[in-house]
């Protein structure tokens, strides 16, 4: 099979560090190693086993593969596919799957012997099984089977495990359970319709090959910056083999610069496995990022060992700080509304993501609210590029259990440690209208989990803001809301009704405003001492919510409903939605070509004179 990119030779990182012009990345990862790679997208050998068969019958060590299937995909197609039949189809309960392809051991660089190959899935789930050549393989975290379906994970290939000809088998599970993180999916709780959308579920991103030395940096950077003395703090996560004296040196690019405009080397000494290591740089004349003046600056992070060999990893990073203070939120120290819009990308595909971030940037927009999903990484580098402001979610799970909190916190820490790099990322979601947190106003352990993640959050973050449910229920602890802000969904066509909840909310009615109860567990009397945050509203076009089809009339109606919430002691605003999806018939903009269906700059509220063009 050809490879889909045209960088397909095998070598270790480059030792040198002289810059190129920012290439165009082609892998679902926003971090870079400066390594070639071989994508091993394309035809897969396919095969359903509905009888979940596959492991007993010991499929990965010689079985006929019925069909054939395109890697990146999903389950859905697949099915489809095999069964003759154009369109994605569903399943009831539960889904297995195998893929198998065969792959050329590639030539490697003589250079620098003690390197391995990795093999990483973008993004594949709920449940992940590799072999090589009849070999089952574990993830560089350890583990046999792999969970979660929005991140990318990893494994190292066992030298003795290779051929010169490599037969590669997967095997993926999923289920209707309500009790793993599943977002807008359907589950055994809540079925296909309205606002609950057909599955879309493994094979979903790409999947490649590539060289990485035996002791080097991952590919994940965290990144928090003191906007007031210009300091950096990096957290890198060190993979050792060969435990010994390293030197982390990390040096700091100004735009299109060739020289380091900061730089530091720290020596460390490092034992075989994974470890995560803070350190400080001060990057003096640094300028900060936002959405006006989105600067960013190239991060070089370089692990040394003791014969001078750097193993590399290279981002792009800005300096900001988000704040909630009092009734209003802060970015850099200076106060910010936040106009903001409510994006369910779906199945899109990333060019098309493309085409909707830079339509969103037109309508005004300076936040986009990524809905309770998992995106392709590239998305994160590509707001930090266009100065968006960028709120991100954890795809929930559909019931309130044990299981399910530890299924939402091992997805909401896989989702962390990939994204701490962006400015733009500026603040998270726990959850989302009480979605797998159901019992959130009786359960004291559904309460208990999300202030013990809220305060991990605070903690481990702090460069972001974090909403423990967003919509209503927030969680009140003595007193102290365990939310950075206080935020409803309010839906309603009528602008009387509107006028009338905005001014209830503003004067701290807390209940019969939102569809429940905005506060639950103790008592909580709000002051204006938070952020108050409209979070959906609008949806016009969908049957649900009422309101305007047309698009004329319903940039109308927009630009009034704007212009009461900015009459008000509010920190901003997210309209629902950017794009039209299944039946959620209320977007702006074609999901296809990403032109807008109603006036550029609509959403823009932060200067009264280009709320909207003229004519509306």
């Amino acid at each position: 099979m050809k490879p889909q990119q045209p960088n397909t030779s095998f070598s270790a990182s480059r030792p040198e560090t002289a810059l190129t012009a920012e290439p165009a990345n082609m892998l679902p990862r926003s971090v870079l190693r400066p390594n070639t790679y071989l994508l091993l997208d394309g035809e897969w050998r396919f095969k359903l086993d509905p009888d979940d068969k596959g492991l007993h019958e010991r499929w990965y060590v010689g079985q006929s593969f019925d069909d054939i299937a395109h890697w990146p995909g999903s389950v859905e197609a697949h099915l489809a596919q095999a069964k003759g039949q154009v369109t994605p189809m569903g399943w009831q309960d539960k889904v297995v799957a195998w893929y198998e392809r065969d792959f050329t051991l590639p030539e490697r660089s003589d250079s620098f012997p003690r390197s391995l190959i990795q093999l990483t899935f973008g993004a594949c789930g709920y449940e992940t099984c590799v072999w090589l050549n009849g070999h089952p393989l574990r993830t560089v975290e350890d583990e046999e089977i792999h969970y979660g379906e929005y991140t990318s994970f990893s494994y190292e290939l066992p030298e003795d495990y290779l051929r010169p000809q490599n037969r590669l088998t997967v095997r993926i599970a999923d289920t209707m359970d309500a009790e793993i993180p599943r977002g807008k999916q359907e589950s055994h709780v809540y079925k296909r319709g309205g606002i609950w959308y057909q599955t879309y579920t493994g094979a979903v991103r790409s999947i490649w090959l590539e060289t990485v030395e035996r002791n080097r940096l991952r590919t994940r950077v965290d990144v928090v910056s003191t906007v007031e003395d210009r300091l950096v703090r990096f957290s890198v996560t060190t993979r050792i083999h060969d435990p010994g004296d390293y030197i982390l040196r990390l040096q700091v690019f100004a735009p299109k610069g060739t020289e380091p405009m900061a730089s530091s080397d720290f020596p460390l000494r490092l034992e075989a496995g994974q470890k995560q290591q803070r350190v400080v740089l001060d990057v003096e004349g640094a300028q900060l990022w936002s959405p006006e003046t989105p600067t960013r600056y190239k991060l070089v992070a370089q692990l040394i060992d003791s014969e001078g060999y750097p193993a590399t990893i290279e981002t792009h990073f800005g300096l900001r700080k988000i704040e909630a203070r009092g009734r209003y939120v802060y970015l850099n120290n200076e106060r910010i509304y936040l106009d903001g819009i409510l994006y369910q990308p779906g199945t899109a595909t990333y060019e098309e993501m493309q085409r909707h971030f830079q339509a969103m940037k037109e309508l005004g927009c300076n936040l986009v609210r990524v809905h309770i999903a998992g995106v392709d990484p590239r998305i994160y580098n590509l707001a930090d590029e266009l100065g968006l402001l960028l709120w991100v979610e954890v795809p929930s799970p559909h019931a309130s259990t044990a299981l399910s909190r530890e299924n939402h916190r091992a997805e909401l820490l896989r989702m962390v440690a990939l994204i701490g790099t962006h400015p733009s990322v500026v603040i998270w979601s726990l959850y989302n209208e009480d979605w797998g947190a159901q019992d959130i106003a009786t359960n004291p352990d559904t309460r208990k989990y999300i202030m013990d993640m809220y305060h991990y959050m605070q903690l481990a973050y702090p460069q972001f803001l974090v909403v423990d449910n967003d919509g209503w229920q927030h969680v009140s602890f003595e007193g102290r809301l365990k939310s950075d802000l206080l935020t409803a969904h309010l839906y309603t066509p009528d602008l009387n009704h509107w006028r009338t909840l905005l001014e209830r909310l503003v004067a701290g009615e807390l209940s019969g405003v939102a569809a429940f109860p905005l506060v639950v567990g103790d008592p909580f009397f709000y002051r204006r001492q938070v952020p108050l945050i409209v979070s959906e509203w609008g949806g016009f076009g969908f049957a649900n919510y009422g309101g305007p089809n047309e698009s004329d009339e319903r940039a109308e109606r927009i630009q009034l409903f704007k212009h009461e919430l900015r009459q008000n002691d509010i920190a901003g605003d997210i309209y629902t939605q950017a794009t039209n999806i299944e039946d959620e018939r209320n977007g702006l903009i074609d999901p296809q070509t990403g032109d807008l269906t109603v006036p550029a700059g609509l959403l823009n509220s932060r200067n009264t004179n280009q709320t909207a063009k003229e004519g509306l």
